[in-house]
């Protein structure tokens, strides 16, 4: 991706096409704006971030309900009149209480209330906030590492790439997710301490961490691959021949080479953060409470899933349909910085 692109675009004079130097992130940025599905995507992604940003104005000036506090006792309103938030229940010997259901409206516990009488919608979107930072920090984290280590290992070889490669193949030989239960088990339990530095177990650092460390070797192992390839390339043995420094070739060659693959992985690894993160903290050694996010908002909605799906299905609808727009556009980002792509010309 280095240097420019040749491509024919109509000419604004002289009555005929004629060769400029398009840029590649430029060129890139064409070929996806061709692309109307990965841009509905995006649109989708960007929807779904506004609206869990927007959870405390929601909360606050729309609902009026605090959703980390217990309403057992709580009223509503449906259809103009005051009912309960627990409704009697009807089953069996009529014995406990039902969270009520989705009333639909806005201002009024929209898609129903949980365990605690909490409103499910309010929590949704608190929820995904949390959700959307840790899968989005932690994807920073493991990019920005695995970029670090695939550069060192694949640009010096020899015994740097030996020890680095040995100790992604002891992460990469766990199950990524029997790993993660095992740190998050531990830390979460125990917490960290380290001199002034200290992370209790509700901190949302420790599951960020955590997500963010255990893929790396899935990202940096095919940079370094990359890596190990350009290595090799013409222009960077011309450099070295001109005596250019180990730091101007990996900064100035090897880096923007590499830069696409990483662009490429990051919404790839923001969804598989995501999911990892929804499943640590349905197995509640994830996001502790009072902190919300979708995995613990399914698990408040298990014990009612056959008399008010609302509580469980909400977040696992919020789930799928992030997760696939991140794929669809990390697919159209993909195919947008693929150099091998032909710049099609508008009809």
């Amino acid at each position: 991706m280095s240097g420019a692109i040749v491509g024919e675009v109509p000419a604004q004079t002289g009555g005929g096409p004629a060769a400029v130097a398009i840029g590649p992130w430029r060129l890139a940025a064409r070929r996806l704006a061709r692309n109307r599905v990965a841009l509905a995507m995006a649109l989708l992604l960007l929807l779904i971030v506004v609206a869990c940003l927007c959870a405390p104005l929601y909360a606050h000036h729309v609902a009026h309900t605090d959703p980390f506090q217990s309403n057992l006792d709580g009223t509503t309103i449906v259809n103009g009149k005051s009912v309960p938030v627990m409704v009697q229940s009807t089953q069996g010997l009529g014995l406990g209480v039902t969270p009520i259901g989705p009333t639909w409206d806005l201002h009024h516990y929209f898609l129903g209330a949980d365990e605690q009488g909490r409103d499910v919608a309010a929590r949704l979107l608190y929820g995904g906030r949390n959700s959307l930072l840790i899968g989005t920090s932690a994807a920073l984290i493991t990019s920005a590492l695995a970029l670090l280590v695939g550069l060192v290992a694949g640009f010096f070889g020899g015994i740097v790439d030996g020890v680095l490669s040995r100790l992604l193949d002891v992460v990469w030989a766990f199950p990524v997710y029997l790993l993660a239960i095992s740190l998050s088990t531990v830390l979460i339990a125990r917490g960290i301490s380290w001199g002034p530095f200290h992370l209790t177990s509700g901190s949302l650092l420790l599951p960020i961490a955590i997500i963010g460390l255990v893929y790396i070797p899935y990202v940096a192992r095919p940079i370094r691959g990359e890596v190990l390839s350009l290595r090799r390339r013409e222009f960077v043995e011309a450099a070295i021949g001109l005596g250019a420094s180990n730091w101007r070739l990996i900064w100035s060659d090897v880096l923007p080479n590499v830069l696409t693959t990483v662009i490429v992985f990051f919404p790839l690894m923001l969804a598989i953060d995501m999911l990892t993160e929804a499943a640590l903290s349905f197995l509640s050694i994830g996001v502790q409470p009072p902190q919300a996010s979708w995995g613990t908002i399914i698990l408040d909605g298990q014990d009612v899933l056959y008399t008010r799906p609302a509580v469980a299905l909400a977040p696992g609808i919020a789930i799928a349909l992030t997760v696939l727009a991140l794929n669809v556009l990390g697919d159209g980002v993909r195919d947008a910085l693929d150099p091998r792509a032909k710049l099609r010309r508008r009809d």
